[in-house]
């Protein structure tokens, strides 16, 4: 009962098993590249590249100019940029994307705009984190 040695705020490679939230808010600018293990909200403007292993939310007041690669996403400002996400991206209706999307699933709201190209469905198997490699790239389909 008390003899349990579990450490359950650490995973077996020493990073923090439930990943923190971050937040680049309203009247920020940051120049330059992130990478995060967890989620990360942007209300501000980011002049560089994302690389999360989590959830990107980009709100109605952010914008962002650089390549994101992550998990999920849900874009309700203006990108100009390559994305490429790994599970689901979700165009708010306040969505202004300029680049291209590479995606396993997209959902776009009434009102969002998108131009550039698309590719998703089975386009994505083994994404790395950090930009090193590009996705592996398979039979192409539009919506």
């Amino acid at each position: 009962m008390f003899g349990s040695n579990k450490n359950n705020s650490l995973s077996k490679t020493g990073e923090p098993e439930s990943p923190s939230i971050n937040l680049i808010g309203t009247g920020t600018t940051i120049e330059g590249d992130i990478k995060s293990n967890g989620d990360i909200r942007i209300d501000g403007t980011l002049i560089g590249r994302i690389n999360s292993k989590g959830k990107v939310v980009i709100g109605t007041t952010g914008k962002v100019e650089g390549e994101v690669h992550c998990q999920n996403a849900d874009i309700s400002g203006t990108l100009n940029a390559k994305i490429t996400v790994s599970e689901l991206l979700s165009l708010k209706s306040t969505a202004k994307l300029m680049g291209d999307i590479v995606t396993n699933r997209l959902a776009i709201e009434p009102g969002a705009n998108f131009s550039g190209a698309c590719s998703m469905g089975g386009v994505i198997k083994d994404m790395k984190y950090g930009g090193k490699s590009e996705p592996v790239q398979a039979a192409e389909k539009t919506a």
